[in-house]
């Protein structure tokens, strides 16, 4: 299934081999794999569709998403000032936690993108890109961009130069994304990974772009259909190995590891997302009932919606959810705060809400 590749990382690999890999990529063990993965994802998906509200935690795993594919770059921000950022008008200076939010409205623009165009194209990954960057760079088109070990400073991999080269590449990767081929959507899935990676098209932004990919591709193929696995945790979990596993395919020509990597990310992603939903539920069940004993006058299927649709909530929100107005719906976030269900907290000028039980449960364990 391997073999050794002439490839030296300090020249660029304008040499990268086009798709469709001319090597064995479905094996036993790889279908074993891809059968484990795929069940997973249809419980997931299945986990999901039988929610009351099956949108209602996607913007709480999008934002999760948004961190860990972030802290792969060494943006780093905590989970609890994203969710605050999220929802506070106040203006978050902090440049990590601004990057962060970059990248949930980067994904939720090709979720957009995609529902209306059901394709992947070169001209939305650029899009991709400039969204989670804030700018109006484009394709590589100067040489130079080297990938190096930052404990060595080696050079570990040198990406093709010239934007026609890379271009080239890059429709290649297009046409093979939308072919009608045998290859299981899920072995696709790394196959296109590994090669936008290899191509690294842009002069930033290349992995965060990639991962969103990933994403859209389960949805457009049908996989999910909501951006509703968080993939970075794992990745971080097992970062030496995603770029071991990377190297592998372009040294050796070892496609097997790094595919079983991408279902393994896959299944355990999604097993875990299907665990993390069943306890959201059950909290959820557990202080409904207990504000509907306590508190029965302002008790609401769409008040617990609204609390749990974020770790935070406030006035406004409430409001505009139709559940009363300010003054009313203020009264109402007092009462479970003096009644222990929620902690208030100034940010600015408004006060924001914390479901706090809620937090414990997103907190990645």
């Amino acid at each position: 299934m391997s073999k050794r590749i002439t490839h030296n990382p300090e020249i660029a690999y304008n040499d990268l081999p086009l798709l469709p890999p001319q090597a064995e990529i479905e094996n036993t063990t790889i279908l074993k794999k891809t059968i484990a993965a795929s069940r997973a994802l249809s419980e997931l998906k299945g986990a999901i569709t039988n929610l009351p509200n099956p949108t209602l935690f996607i913007d709480t795993i999008n934002l999760q998403e948004a961190q860990a594919s972030s802290a792969i770059e060494n943006i780093i921000t905590t989970q609890d000032e994203l969710f605050k950022a999220s929802i506070a008008e106040k203006k978050n200076d902090n440049p990590a936690t601004k990057e962060v939010m970059h990248y949930k409205n980067a994904l939720w623009f090709g979720v957009e993108q995609v529902e209306n165009r059901p394709i992947l194209t070169t001209n939305l990954f650029v899009a991709i890109m400039q969204i989670i960057k804030e700018n109006q760079s484009s394709i590589r088109n100067a040489p130079g961009t080297q990938l190096k070990n930052p404990a060595t400073n080696s050079v570990v991999y040198t990406p093709p130069e010239g934007e026609n080269v890379i271009r080239e590449k890059l429709k290649n990767l297009e046409d093979f994304i939308h072919a009608e081929d045998n290859i299981d959507p899920l072995v696709k899935m790394a196959i296109i990974h590994y090669q936008f990676e290899a191509i690294h098209p842009f002069f930033d932004g290349n992995g965060r772009t990639g991962r969103i990919i990933l994403l859209l591709y389960l949805k457009m193929t049908g996989l999910l259909d909501l951006p509703a696995l968080y993939l970075s945790n794992y990745i971080i979990q097992h970062k030496d190995k995603y770029y071991t596993n990377l190297r592998k395919v372009t040294e050796e020509g070892n496609w097997e590891d790094w595919i079983i990597y991408m279902l393994d990310m896959v299944e355990q992603t999604a097993l875990k997302g299907r665990s993390q939903i069943a306890e959201i539920e059950k909290l959820m069940n557990e202080m409904g009932t207990e504000i509907q004993q306590k508190l029965p006058k302002i008790y609401s299927k769409d008040l617990m919606e609204e609390l749990f649709r974020l770790p935070y909530t406030k006035r406004n929100q409430l409001e505009k959810a139709g559940l009363g107005n300010l003054k009313t719906v203020g009264n109402y976030l007092k009462e479970l705060e003096n009644h222990g269900f929620l902690k208030s907290e100034q940010v600015g000028k408004e006060k924001l809400y914390l479901n706090f039980k809620l937090l414990e449960v997103l907190r990645v364990k």
